[in-house]
């Protein structure tokens, strides 16, 4: 048998063949990790990308609860005067669908309302809360425009005239020239002629009753009881 250096020596030439597949079998083994890790290096870019653009914007939530402070504001606009309820009557009307429309778009974008920005972390969180906002200004825009355009239309005569009275009732009530009793007897009569036709809510009246009773005598100030 020949020996393994007697095959060496006269198989020589089968060396260069070796170190030349070798070389190849090394390059494309290289290669392959090359992509392996080009792969890896990839995928973590493209996660943390997915992740920051999952991350909601502070920015982008200060400017949608601004949003919403504001759209809050017109509504209470309407809420805290009762003089401009009595003007656009179908904004407290529960029996509209329009106003029961705002009012519970209105529950769900306060719902959805973070205490601080810094609370919505997420992107999915982000765009239902900006979804509701959305939905609680056009749902407003929707009701504020059919209020102003029939106003007191759906009364007879003699309830337009009532309302325009408890207005003007109103204005003697919140008048720093007339006396107190006057104010405090032109509020019970604006209440009285409002019984039955607007049901003014308990902030609006709360707000109406705070500003009037400061200017009336000690122990004046109007009650639920002094209303019938």
């Amino acid at each position: 048998m020949e020996s393994l250096f007697e095959i060496l020596d006269d198989k020589w030439w089968l060396v260069f063949p070796a170190l030349a597949f070798a070389g190849h079998w090394a390059n494309s083994w290289r290669k392959a990790s090359d992509r392996r890790h080009q792969r890896k290096v990839e995928l973590y870019t493209l996660r943390n990308q997915t992740r920051e653009a999952e991350k909601a914007s502070a920015v982008e939530v200060e400017s949608l609860m601004a949003a919403h402070d504001a759209t809050n504001q017109r509504w209470l606009d309407y809420e805290l005067d009762a003089g401009k309820l009595i003007d656009f009557p179908l904004m407290t009307d529960v029996r509209e669908p329009l106003t029961v429309a705002f009012l519970r778009a209105k529950r769900e974008a306060d719902g959805l309302r973070p205490a601080a920005a810094a609370d919505i972390t997420s992107h999915s969180r982000l765009e239902s809360y900006r979804k509701a906002v959305d939905g609680f200004g056009v749902a407003l825009d929707v009701a504020e425009r059919e209020a102003r355009r029939i106003r007191d239309s759906r009364f007879t005569g003699p309830e337009r005239e009532r309302l325009a009275t408890a207005r003007q009732l109103l204005k003697i009530a919140e008048n720093h020239a007339a006396t107190p009793a006057e104010r405090q007897a032109a509020y019970k009569r604006a209440r009285r002629e409002l019984d039955g036709l607007i049901v003014l809510p308990d902030v609006t009246v709360a707000a109406l009753e705070d500003k009037i009773a400061p200017m009336l005598d000690p122990g004046a100030r109007p009650t639920d009881s002094q209303h019938g």
